[in-house]
């Protein structure tokens, strides 16, 4: 008789032949040509794509590029590194593959140990490979820094499981899956590690940050690892240039201000709250800041935290209440100042117009929770950028910046703000 069962080497034949089936032609062909340009680099005849070559081409630095290419390569058993076959079989099922499978190859990955458990101490290596990677920091320098940032996505996490193999707590799938939710930067890099490296891959990109020269950072509540956390949330992949509207520690802890200052051409801007408490926290507004008397927006405003813990909460469609901005109303059911979700007086985040308080309660809008520890705090700094596709406005702010017609704009913009502009203008 026969034996039924196949052998690996034609498992193994018959998963290539399916995977390529995710591919063109031309897909293939090109596939090829990558695979031919790496493995004669390589020193392996030919054969394989090297563990170093693979690594340098994809540039994921750290214990996860390490697990990166150990997956990679576990079709074939990686002796000699990547052959054709594992790269094809790799990128069908972690690229073209059904969401399961895809998310169960990323879970696998951030299991860098390959114990079968992932650990906090596995995240700690996935978050320091991040930093190495993204913001090309040195394994050293982020290791001996005071990480802020990555502490807080850390935090985000729930471990849910007992693992047998490990004596801390795991995380299951769902936990994962959760995680990837609530951070959307993480998701989309750890998403996106075997495209090409010169693709502009999501995830990898970092908005910048403009500010003037003689503001120190430890001034701001941004920097560069937050604004990549927020910067998850929107659906564009373009690398984005975030320009410093309002401080509160430069600018006063003013409403009018705020409002001379937001509304003079950036219709997208990121509000970001420090409590008296020491958590920060805030909102984006894809729409401009305006004077209504109800909600207004649309479905890409979203709501923030970035420390004790980051997360991103998203408009989950309950309600249309996404943006808030009333002033100078004299009735008791239109709140004066600016928020997001929610309801009048029950926000999902809420800054009043004095700007000396505001709340946050648990919002159905974005199935958020209060962002800061009680309902009602007092702000320490509010910090407010504009955010614009790189290179779109530049020329066009730089013909009219501290002219007069500059100057006249955002008198207009204040003045339609407060409800006085004439209206026939």
């Amino acid at each position: 008789m026969g034996n039924s069962q196949a052998s690996p080497a034609s498992a193994s034949s018959s998963r290539f032949v399916m995977a390529s089936r995710a591919f063109s032609k031309q897909e293939l062909d090109g596939l090829r040509g990558l695979f031919t340009s790496l493995a004669a680099q390589s020193q392996t005849s030919g054969r394989a794509i090297s563990r170093s070559v693979f690594l340098e081409y994809y540039g994921v630095r750290g214990p996860l590029g390490d697990r990166l290419f150990q997956l990679v390569a576990k079709e074939s058993g990686g002796s000699d590194g990547v052959t054709f076959e594992d790269l094809i079989i790799s990128k069908a099922t972690y690229g073209r593959g059904t969401r399961d499978e895809v998310d169960e190859f990323i879970y696998q990955l951030c299991d860098v140990t390959g114990d079968g458990a992932l650990t906090r101490s596995d995240l700690e290596s996935v978050l320091a490979s991040v930093h190495e990677t993204v913001f090309a920091v040195k394994k050293e320098v982020v290791e001996g820094s005071n990480n802020r940032p990555f502490e807080a996505f850390l935090n985000s996490a729930v471990l849910s499981e007992d693992a047998e193999a490990v004596s801390e707590k795991s995380m299951s799938l769902s936990d994962f899956r959760n995680l990837c939710i609530l951070l959307p930067s993480l998701r989309k890099f750890l998403g996106n590690l075997l495209m090409p490296p010169d693709s502009g891959r999501p995830g990898f990109e970092v908005p910048l940050l403009h500010y003037p020269e003689n503001i120190s950072t430890d001034l701001l509540l941004l920097n560069k690892e937050y604004a990549w956390h927020i910067g998850g949330g929107f659906s564009q992949n373009e690398v984005q240039e975030w320009k410093l509207l309002y401080h509160s520690s430069l600018h006063g802890q003013s409403f009018n201000t705020f409002l001379g200052k937001v509304t003079n051409g950036d219709a997208q801007t990121v509000l970001i709250v420090k409590d008296r408490e020491g958590s920060i926290y805030g909102g984006y507004a894809s729409q401009p800041w305006e004077r209504h008397s109800d909600f207004y927006g649309d479905m890409k405003t979203f709501l923030f935290k970035l420390y004790p813990q980051a997360s991103i909460f998203r408009p989950t469609g309950a309600n249309r209440n996404l943006q808030w901005c009333a002033i100078n109303f004299s009735s008791e059911n239109i709140p004066n100042g600016i928020g997001f979700g929610g309801q009048p007086h029950h926000f999902g985040l809420f800054l009043s117009a004095n700007f000396d308080q505001g709340h946050s309660f648990t919002c159905s809008t974005f199935t958020s929770p209060p962002l800061s520890k009680t309902n009602r705090f007092r702000p320490e700094v509010i910090e407010c950028w504009g955010i614009q596709m790189r290179g779109a406005q530049d020329e066009k702010l730089e013909l009219v910046k501290g002219t007069v017609l500059e100057r006249f704009k955002e008198d207009r913009n204040m003045l339609k703000m407060v409800g006085l502009a004439n209206a026939s203008d």
